[in-house]
């Protein structure tokens, strides 16, 4: 091959590399921090392409999304724009696991995020293909393109999502390819591992595309959206976001389907051996479904529309690598596709990703400065997973060029903690998947309270404005306010108070009790009491909520943070990250190597690392108890 002659195109602070939901993160917090950026991407039309699912948020990724808005990102206000239904998951559960989940145009969001790249003053958009880093002994210096642009830098995100060496697998058909039909990113895999990286093999998946009218939607169970719109993003809190939305459809499996993906599992790659990468375990394909849950008869398939301006209709549930023409046979066995109409076969694709344990919690590597990793290519999964690390990423590239404290949440703060201290410490050969179950404290990292535990945050870093944080600090007043105003309004035992309370359904009251009390009763609730309480202010909805909440688990939230106390400690006892830990006496030879590979920089963070037991951490403790006794005795002479 011919050598490409190298130019220099230009000079840069940072330089993201790929313009998926991290890249554009990353390339928004570093900019709007006021730094030069460039934002790589293989294709302008890829932009934050929704390549699997269109939706956005859902089970402990909504979460995320609110978390990333409350810092100041961009993913909430880009959904809040383009989103065609729109449902509060989980509401007959407790506030903790309330998710939002919206479905997404793709086409909109793909075009109202590209409006916001291109207008942003200090970032620079370009098409092209990123081949290799520049790295010396102080850290990174620059990129090259496909065409012998050369770039300097002063530091790189890495955002490459599922393109690095890319390949799609339908059946016994194999090729070269990047997500949705793009270009794949190749000779970036053979420079990182020309660099020393070990790259391994992720596999990711999605389902066929099938045309709306080909659809019996009469066999199928409607799935409106919610008639009170809540929105994403905390600007929009108030706001009309209002619209007409389009439904989705419910509908199942049969036994037909199943014994067809039976006589042909021999045929999917996976089955048969050809996928060196494993899957995300909470997102299976069909054929995984049917092997692993051989007992059920049936599995939901969700019908979901891609957009308003096309009639691609998205079967989700039933993702594969089967071969196109036993893919057409099984879906016509899904109750009301029997005459479907395919536009997209479904596929796997498998691609590079690095070993994250080899990262900081800022996402810098620890060998490299200023190379930092974010999204599918640290083996996460997931559009609101990449979002929260490019967010990261972007901010503590910036923070590093300043010569400043890095920017790190803990698993206390926020479900972006919990999710790059997973990725960091704990080694996965699966896709990493975000999920409420995953957050120790998750009663009080609820998605309605982002703003208040992070807004000031984003704040002091620089991505959320002065009014923003004024207004938030309003809110976070309006509640505290309002929870001591209940708490003194007494509700004396009246004949008319008891007969309003006994309408409400509860028990009538026979010595004075506080409103908030009253409210505390698991059949009540701060809107239900209000025919008790006729001179309330006038409050937003989400503060309304936020009072009941707070009111309601006051108990548990004190616990939590009782729990949360103990939790700090162990992460403010801080570690040498050049320690050697074979120096400790009595630390398993397991817990050695462990320590020794991930270097935590907290005794909190190597409690967590797979094989470190809690008697590994106590001999840590002491050992560490001993040396500050040690050196105290030798700091005093």
């Amino acid at each position: 091959m011919k050598e490409v002659k190298k130019y220099l195109a230009g000079d840069y602070d940072v330089v993201v590399i790929g313009a998926g939901h991290a890249g554009v993160e990353a390339a928004l917090s570093s900019s709007r921090m006021g730094l030069n950026t460039l934002i790589m991407t293989m294709s302008l039309d890829s932009i934050v392409a929704l390549s699997c699912n269109p939706n956005i948020g859902g089970t402990g990724k909504g979460h995320l999304v609110r978390e990333i808005d409350a810092l100041g990102g961009e993913m909430a206000l880009n959904i809040d724009k383009s989103f065609i239904q729109s449902r509060m998951l989980n509401t007959s559960k407790g506030p903790a696991v309330h998710s939002l989940r919206v479905q997404a145009d793709k086409k909109k969001y793909h075009m109202e995020m590209k409006k916001v790249l291109e207008d942003e003053p200090n970032l620079t958009l370009r098409q092209g293909e990123i081949v290799d880093i520049f790295i010396d002994d102080t850290g990174v210096k620059g990129v090259a393109t496909r065409t012998g642009a050369v770039y300097n830098c002063k530091a790189v995100v890495v955002a490459t999502g599922t393109y690095l060496k890319g390949r799609v697998y339908i059946g016994e058909v194999n090729y070269e390819s990047g997500p949705d039909g793009m270009f794949p990113s190749l000779q970036l895999s053979d420079a990182l591992r020309d660099k020393g990286f070990y790259l391994r093999r992720m596999k990711t998946g999605t389902p066929a595309r099938v045309h709306k009218d080909s659809i019996d939607y009469s066999k199928m169970e409607i799935q409106p959206g919610d008639d009170e719109i809540i929105p994403f993003s905390f600007l929009n809190v108030g706001k009309d976001l209002s619209r007409e939305q389009v439904p989705c459809y419910l509908t199942y499996t049969t036994e037909k389907m199943h014994e067809i993906i039976r006589v042909n599992l021999h045929r999917s790659p996976m089955y048969a051996g050809e996928i060196e990468g494993i899957g995300p375990r909470y997102c299976p394909s069909i054929e995984d479904k049917i092997v692993r849950f051989s007992d059920k008869d049936k599995h939901q398939i969700f019908i979901e529309p891609e957009g308003l301006d096309t009639k691609e209709m998205y079967v989700q549930g039933a993702s594969s690598t089967l071969p196109e023409e036993t893919q057409l046979e099984m879906y016509r066995e899904i109750i009301g596709l029997e005459n479907v109409k395919f536009m997209r076969s479904a596929y796997a694709i498998e691609y590079d990703a690095i070993d994250a344990t080899t990262l900081k919690r800022t996402l810098e590597h620890k060998e490299i400065s200023n190379l930092f990793f974010a999204g599918q290519i640290n083996g996460s999964s997931g559009y609101e997973e990449a979002a929260a690390q490019g967010l990261m990423a972007g901010i503590n590239a910036v923070l590093n060029i300043r010569g400043e404290e890095p920017f790190i949440l803990d698993r206390s703060e926020a479900y972006i903690g919990v999710l790059i201290d997973d990725l960091v410490t704990k080694e996965t050969d699966e896709p990493y998947r975000m999920m409420t179950s995953r957050a120790e404290y998750r009663l009080t990292l609820r998605q309605d309270n982002a703003d208040l535990r992070l807004t000031e945050k984003g704040y002091k870093i620089g991505l959320v404005s002065e009014e923003r944080y004024l207004r938030t600090l309003e809110k976070k007043n309006a509640i505290e306010s309002e929870i001591n105003r209940l708490g003194k309004l007494q509700i004396n035992p009246t004949k008319e108070n008891n007969e309003i309370i006994k309408q409400l359904g509860s028990s009538i009251l026979s010595n004075p009790v506080s409103l908030l009390d009253l409210i505390k009763r698991p059949e009540l609730g701060y809107d239900i009491v209000g025919p008790l309480d006729l001179n309330r202010p006038e409050l937003l909805r989400e503060i309304r909520l936020q009072v009941e909440t707070e009111i309601k688990y006051d108990g548990y939230i004190k616990k939590q943070m009782i729990q949360i106390e103990q939790f700090k400690k162990l992460e403010n006892k801080r570690l040498d990250q050049n320690f050697d830990y074979d120096l400790v006496r009595g630390l398993s030879n397991e817990a050695k190597q462990k320590l020794n590979n991930i270097k935590p920089d907290s005794v909190g963070q190597a409690s967590r690392i797979s094989g470190v037991s809690p008697s590994d951490i106590n001999v840590l403790l002491i050992y560490l108890e001993q040396r500050r006794r040690e050196e105290r005795i030798g700091s005093n002479g």
